[in-house]
């Protein structure tokens, strides 16, 4: 794989750089940039597999660079400063990320996945669920990237209706009536869009909230706004009803 490394701090560039000769032989570097318009220079000169890409750069943002390709036919691994919403935005829209200060492990682990290879319709899918979620950041017209095993969907948020967990695997419902399956845990999507106006009501359930219609308080019951029955568990009786009052 031929790599170029674009991050205008040098000591991250001399550092992924140093780890790619020690232990990825497969990953050859090209060319080494420090900005939005030198790291253009260097994509269009050494046409690379993969680049080594930092989020924040004096002249513009990783995601400014992206945007002056319209089809992005290499791998990506962002490199970025913990900064809560550009995680937040990595995560829903399924892409790896590498934290600032670098650790040579996450490096590896990072290049190992990408050797691994993604689908280039499937990265240019998450990729574009990235770069809406970051000029698009209210909650609500955030985008979400399900896969299941043979197809790749980015959903907004706000489509969802509810979460139902099946085993190993996540039934999401939709507001059209469609349904996906994911190979999944609950647990996963409940700590994703903790802050996206999603409540956990029972072991088995996670709703978007702006979907609450009512609640059968003799048979401890969410209906939806589609109708669907969700059971309630006792503990989150309370919260279900406090939701309900402040719609």
């Amino acid at each position: 794989m031929k790599a170029v490394i674009i991050d205008d701090e040098s000591n991250n560039s001399e550092l992924i750089n140093n780890l790619l000769k020690l232990y990825c032989e497969n990953v050859q570097v090209a060319g080494i940039a420090d900005s939005v318009q030198s790291g253009y220079k260097a994509i269009l000169e050494h046409k690379p597999d993969l680049i080594f890409l930092d989020v924040q750069m004096q002249d513009g943002t990783g995601f400014d660079l992206l945007k002056c390709f319209e089809t992005i036919d290499f791998k990506v691994i962002f490199v970025t400063a913990h900064q809560e919403f550009a995680i937040e935005a990595f995560k829903i829209s399924a892409l790896d990320y590498l934290l600032k200060p670098l650790s040579p492990a996450h490096v590896i682990t990072a290049v190992k996945k990408a050797e691994q290879s993604l689908e280039n319709e499937e990265l240019q899918v998450k990729l574009q669920a990235l770069l809406g979620n970051v000029s698009e950041p209210a909650k609500n017209r955030r985008k979400i990237v399900l896969k299941t095993l043979d197809r790749i969907y980015s959903v907004g948020i706000n489509e969802i209706i509810r979460f139902e967990s099946e085993g190993n695997y996540t039934k999401i419902f939709l507001a059209d009536g469609k349904k996906i399956m994911v190979s999944r845990l609950l647990k996963e999507f409940d700590e994703l869009l903790t802050n996206d106006g999603f409540a956990r009501i029972h072991q088995s359930h996670l709703i978007n909230t702006g979907f609450m219609f009512f609640f059968e308080k003799a048979e401890n019951i969410l209906v939806m706004k589609d109708e669907s029955r969700v059971p309630v568990s006792a503990r989150k009786k309370e919260l279900v009803l406090g939701l309900l009052n402040s719609i």
